[in-house]
């Protein structure tokens, strides 16, 4: 997976926004999300920013918590990348069936500024364009 910022987003005008200035990016679900929203609902929403915006090289990360079943229900819908608890008893097991397709497990959430925050727009440009991974603080 490439080590672009990562951008948390929680609809299609975070999205949208994330990828608007064509900068490579990773879009990122809230905490838990795949427990909450679904896995349909953010593959939706991720295609439907990239057919915004088809030329903003994008990945995009599903969180699904301490959830191996919703992370299993993922990996089935094709989701090239998760989060998963790292201390889940079937973390083991998730990480074999996402290698086993070229999915990704992460055991935790990589560095991104969060849209949720009304100044994070402000500093979204600068954010992509520090490049891989900078740091969410400052």
């Amino acid at each position: 997976m490439k080590n672009w910022p990562a951008v948390v987003v929680h609809g299609m005008a975070d999205a949208a926004a994330a990828l608007a200035p064509g900068l490579p990016v990773r879009l990122l679900s809230a905490e838990g999300a795949a427990c909450f929203i679904g896995v349909g609902w953010w593959q939706a929403l991720v295609t439907g920013a990239r057919a915004r915006h088809p030329a903003t090289p994008c990945a995009d990360i599903l969180d699904c918590g301490d959830s191996p079943g919703r992370a299993m229900a993922a990996l089935r819908m094709r989701q090239p990348a998760l989060v998963l608890a790292p201390d889940v008893p079937a973390f083991a097991a998730v990480r074999r069936a996402a290698a086993a397709q070229g999915a990704v497990l992460l055991g935790e959430r990589p560095p991104a500024l969060d849209l949720a925050d009304p100044r994070a727009r402000l500093r979204l440009a600068a954010w992509l364009e520090a490049g891989d991974s900078p740091s969410p603080l400052g």
